[in-house]
């Protein structure tokens, strides 16, 4: 079995939505902020488990360019000058497939922290 590819992939600046369409008819609306506070980057992941940086103050962040890696993957550039995460599509495909889980979990993580987001849910949405 194939793993799906991107057939489309269109940034949305003003809502700040990264549109990814796969080959399998899968389509999914990933707000830029979740893909920043998901960035497979050492900076956010760390460099083992348990070494995870809870990133925080992302709530208003875009992108500003998107780079082609090879046939595998898209580098995201960030304005708040985050750009050394490497998206692979599998690792966008799980990102879209588990968006609501682990916004649900970021949520809480920041709760924990005591840290209040300056909007509401997801792309400005609950």
């Amino acid at each position: 079995m194939l793993k799906p590819r991107p057939t489309e992939i269109q940034l949305h600046q003003r809502s700040r939505v990264l549109e990814i369409a796969f080959d399998d008819g899968v389509c999914f609306k990933l707000p830029c902020e979740y893909l920043r506070v998901f960035s497979p980057s050492a900076e956010v992941h760390g460099h083992g488990p348990g070494q995870q940086v809870l990133q925080v103050g992302k709530e208003q962040v875009g992108i500003t360019a998107i780079e082609p890696i090879g046939n595998y993957a898209i580098r995201l550039m960030f304005d708040d000058g985050h750009d050394t995460g490497i998206y692979s599509w599998d690792y966008l495909y799980e990102l879209g497939k588990a968006q609501h889980e682990n916004w649900r979990a970021y949520l809480e993580r920041l709760k924990t922290v005591g840290y209040v987001r300056r909007e509401r849910g997801i792309g400005g949405r609950d």
